[in-house]
């Protein structure tokens, strides 16, 4: 009788790990405590020279070091991939309806609003500090979603849903905002051309144009138009998803397709690559004070308090006022947990502190220390606060 290949838990636990939504946060942290050895290690050199040594002069192409590429150029993907959910979101998902999208949204507002305010209290009075006023208020989906699969069946499945669709309408935000505030000496003449792409992009969609590679095309020129624009690059990713069919004619689900093709993608090889050439910062010399200086406190209180605050608060009172109710099956306890794990703002956090203080590079790592603070601080609280609240149940 042939004998069974021995399969240990260990190797079922990874299998399982590998499956569930908790890889995605799992890689993320994984990749964060990398970037963190390698800037702060003999490799310290080589990590920096990687992404910042220029490949042409800049007059050459704006685009010319591995840390440029990966910001404006990867991270389009990124958004675009963000675009398509949004979109999928409002008209077929949770933000669909207006009954299951008042909670959500009103939630969202408050947890991107408090924690500006929260920043802006603690580092405000400085004209230079007070451009990272929206550091704070991103929530990073992929990392919040990780915890809550870490936890698997001791979160209900509505206090789920809740999470994935606050951390949407919150990405909604953090693009208005970064195309609202982060924009930097617009240049009419690309943005006019950004403009005829756009009209050309919808004239497909209202043509009922359903191939794919006209909108690729489209998108792709429309990024080169909006990165020469003065506009984030990042921009075009969204609104070039905004213009992709819903169905085919025949009936097919084309935006759904598109989007299961690249979400693995995305999660995988772009938001790593981003937060390895985001994440390191050099911690020597740094001590107690320049943990407590004024732009690391600002960002790690606006993520640990003021997201948990505005959230919370805003549900609380919701009901109250019988406004929405808060999510079936879950009580305060537990909505408090998903409230704190809404602050890790790793991935749009770190992408919006390099655009607050594109000249000055150490305060760019003063805010890198006070989001890697603010968001480990919130996942631990957030895990161990649900953890105890499924016992409790």
């Amino acid at each position: 009788m042939p004998r069974q290949p021995i399969i240990t838990p260990l190797a079922h636990r990874l299998k399982g790990l590998l499956r569930s939504d908790a890889f995605a946060g799992v890689l993320l942290i994984a990749v964060a405590i990398a970037a963190m050895l390698a800037a702060n290690s003999d490799m310290a050199g080589a990590y920096h020279a990687l992404f910042h040594t220029p490949w042409w002069p800049s007059s050459t192409f704006s685009l010319n070091t591995g840390h440029l590429w990966i910001n404006d150029g990867l991270m389009a993907l990124f958004f675009f991939v963000v675009g398509l959910e949004v979109k999928r979101e409002l008209v077929v998902g949770n933000l669909s309806d207006a009954k299951q999208r008042t909670l959500p949204v009103l939630a969202a507002a408050a947890g991107m609003a408090v924690p500006a305010l929260v920043f802006l209290a603690i580092a405000g009075s400085e004209p230079v500090l007070a451009r990272g006023w929206a550091i704070p208020a991103a929530t990073d989906i992929a990392f919040a979603m990780g915890v809550i699969g870490l936890l698997g069946r001791r979160v209900p499945p509505s206090l789920r849903l809740f999470l994935l669709t606050v951390a949407i309408v919150d990405d909604i935000g953090a693009v208005l905002v970064i195309a609202v505030f982060y924009n930097s000496g617009l240049q009419p003449g690309w943005l006019l051309a950004a403009l005829l792409v756009l009209a050309g992009l919808i004239a497909l969609n209202r043509g009922r144009v359903d191939r794919l590679w006209p909108y690729v095309l489209g998108a792709l020129a429309l990024w080169l138009c909006v990165l020469n624009s003065g506009i984030h690059a990042t921009i075009a990713g969204v609104v070039a998803a905004l213009t992709i069919p819903m169905q085919r004619r025949n009936g097919e689900a084309l935006l759904e397709h598109v989007e299961h093709a690249l979400v693995g993608w995305n999660a995988y090889l772009v938001v790593p690559m981003f937060g390895f050439a985001n994440a390191g910062v050099a911690l020597a010399g740094l001590g107690i004070a320049g943990l407590l200086a004024p732009l690391p406190l600002a960002v790690g209180a606006g993520l640990v308090l003021g997201k948990q605050a505005g959230i919370f608060t805003c549900i609380a009172v919701a009901e109250r006022l019988g406004i929405a109710r808060r999510p079936e099956g879950a009580n305060w306890v537990q909505v408090w947990g998903v409230s704190l794990l809404c602050g890790i703002g790793f991935t749009m956090s770190l992408f919006i502190a390099e655009l607050a203080y594109p000249q000055h590079r150490a305060l760019i790592d003063q805010a890198k220390i006070g989001i890697l603070a603010g968001s480990l601080l919130s996942a631990l609280l957030g895990y161990a606060v649900l953890r105890l609240a499924s016992k409790r149940s």
